[in-house]
């Protein structure tokens, strides 16, 4: 047994296909099958169903993959303690991120970040946060970026930035003329929201108070999972929705006067990096704290009273 073959059958179980993992691992697909075949003659136990389509780890194999995962981690790890003892900044950094996050904070300081430190390499993916956390757990990503606080035992949490709440209203609504508006003005029945299993969408219901099976009225429903989405179609259906500070600051300046501030206190989350408490590499940690507070747009920068602020 090697890492290789550890390498080879993490890769098959990730994209349930031979060819594709021989092409991801750069190598033939004769060659990883004969490195899986041997692996699995020395187990003796077959890690694959090859006979299903996609290809589907046994149940040897989901606990042979598992330790095969932390094998590879702890091996890794190795060499990050190294270029940790040696404050270096390089090596492969896996990370998760939250899609209400991701088209809005990575564009601010993934380059520069590449720029600064030429052996750092990144691969980041988009992930709910259930799975972000759980990934961490199972040590399949080093970090996290996402909405704080988890309270997950073992996960340590660093913020990085409070991130306002605005409304978005369509000219047709009787709020529209309001400059500032409160969580009770907003009509729920002319809300659009995002669609389960973002967690965005359940911070809006705890904003309004909603239940949480809270559905729009009428024949047209629509689960929507993107700030795009929801905006446009209170452009052409009218209601309101609510969106976070990083995509009001993307807006075109032709829709920000459907913008509604709220009054205070006001509606804020807190965004953080997150880790396991056992993750080795903390300069690198630092660093990546550093860089993305760095990059930040300057009204994000800005110190905020806490007591004029409401955690969602």
């Amino acid at each position: 047994m090697n890492l290789q073959q550890l390498e080879y059958i993490i890769a098959v179980d990730n994209h349930r296909h031979f060819a594709r993992a021989a092409e991801a691992c750069f190598v033939t697909q004769p060659t990883l099958s004969m490195m899986i075949q041997k692996l699995e003659e020395e187990l003796q136990v077959k890690i694959f169903d090859r006979s299903r389509q996609p290809v589907e780890p046994t149940k040897a194999g989901v606990l042979i993959l598992q330790q095969a995962r932390k094998s590879l981690n702890e091996s890794r790890r190795m060499h990050e303690i190294v270029a940790e003892l040696n404050e270096q900044i390089s090596g492969r950094l896996n990370i998760g991120i939250i899609p209400t996050l991701a088209p809005y904070l990575l564009p601010y300081f993934v380059k520069p970040l590449l720029e600064k430190y030429a052996d750092l390499e990144l691969n980041i993916e988009e992930m709910n946060t259930q799975t972000i956390t759980e990934s961490l757990k199972n040590e399949q990503i080093d970090l996290g970026i996402l909405v704080t606080p988890l309270q997950e035992k073992g996960i340590r949490e660093t913020p990085l930035f409070m991130e306002r709440f605005y409304a978005y209203v369509a000219d047709s609504e009787g709020i529209y003329n309001k400059e500032y508006i409160l969580p009770e003005d907003l009509d729920v029945n002319r809300l659009w929201i995002l669609e389960e299993g973002h967690c965005f969408r359940t911070q809006v219901l705890n904003l309004c108070e909603i239940r949480r099976d809270f559905e729009m009225e009428g024949r047209f429903k629509i689960a929507a999972g993107s700030f795009e989405t929801v905006m446009n179609l209170v452009d052409h259906y009218g209601g309101l929705t609510i969106v976070p500070e990083l995509v009001a600051l993307k807006m075109p300046k032709n829709n920000r006067q459907c913008l509604k501030s709220f009054s205070a206190p006001v509606p804020v989350r807190q965004v953080s990096l997150v880790r396991l408490d056992s993750f080795p590499r903390r300069k690198i940690v630092d660093v990546l704290q550093k860089e993305i507070v760095q990059s930040l747009p300057k009204e994000l920068k800005m110190k905020r009273e806490a007591q004029r602020m409401i955690h969602i």
